[in-house]
């Protein structure tokens, strides 16, 4: 589940140092750019931070507020990219896109009271920007957020057991023998049951007369047909 932006001001050194992180769980430190503003949805930059980039998310801290700082993990990041174009952003930076949890935010784009306020709404926020003062980073930054998204990807639900519909061929091999098994003892079972019905064979017979003497009736039936149609030719 897609987490989006959230609030991150845990660091180490009594406040002063890097972010806190699970490394417990195996997260690391892959990259340090210092002097990188953030620009969240439309709203100006940030004053320069510290980005940090790990195994597992993206964390920027502000440099003057250390009680400022946001994250977001990489499964949250639906796209990242290179933007150089002063058309579409004033500065080069790194243009990223947030899932959120509620697919039904409206677009930040369409909610200038929101962005405009002191208030910020971060569960609303689906656009992030990353400026860092020397634009020449910017392909250095773009390779490690692929190396690491690379390392987070999306997980795959597994299906139920009762859907599984794929066979290797020995499954099916096994299965069809396993198949005549069970018809060959169900042809079994269903004669030892009609015959053993009473303790005795005498209706297993039985019944084994009556196919046959069914099939002579039919015999003599076609016989009979033939014979009306004129068509029978005469013993000699």
């Amino acid at each position: 589940m897609a987490v989006g932006l959230r609030q991150f001001t845990a660091r180490s050194g009594n406040g002063a140092g890097e972010p806190v992180l699970d490394t417990d769980n195996g997260e690391e430190l892959v990259h340090v750019q210092p002097f990188v503003s953030v620009a969240l949805g439309n709203r100006a930059p940030e004053s320069p931070g510290t980005l940090y980039i790990t195994t597992r998310q993206v964390v920027w801290h502000s440099d003057l507020d250390r009680a400022k700082g946001y994250a977001v993990d990489f499964l949250s990041l639906s796209l990242h990219a290179i933007s150089r174009d002063p058309e579409a952003y004033s500065s080069p930076c790194i243009y990223t896109q947030i899932e959120t949890e509620d697919d039904e935010v409206e677009d930040e784009t369409e909610d200038s009271d929101s962005e405009c306020s002191d208030f910020l709404d971060l569960s609303k926020i689906r656009e992030m920007r990353l400026i860092p003062s020397d634009a020449s980073q910017l392909d250095t930054l773009f390779l490690v957020f692929c190396d690491c998204a690379e390392l987070n990807p999306e997980p795959i639900e597994e299906e139920e057991e009762g859907h599984n519909w794929i066979f290797s061929a020995d499954q099916l091999e096994d299965g069809a023998g396993e198949s005549e098994d069970i018809e060959w003892n169900f042809s079994q079972n269903l004669t030892s049951t009609i015959g053993h019905s009473n303790g005795h064979h005498d209706l297993s017979r039985n019944v084994l007369e009556l196919q046959i003497n069914d099939q002579r009736f039919e015999d003599a039936d076609e016989m009979e047909e033939v014979t009306d149609g004129g068509h029978q030719k005469q013993p000699r």
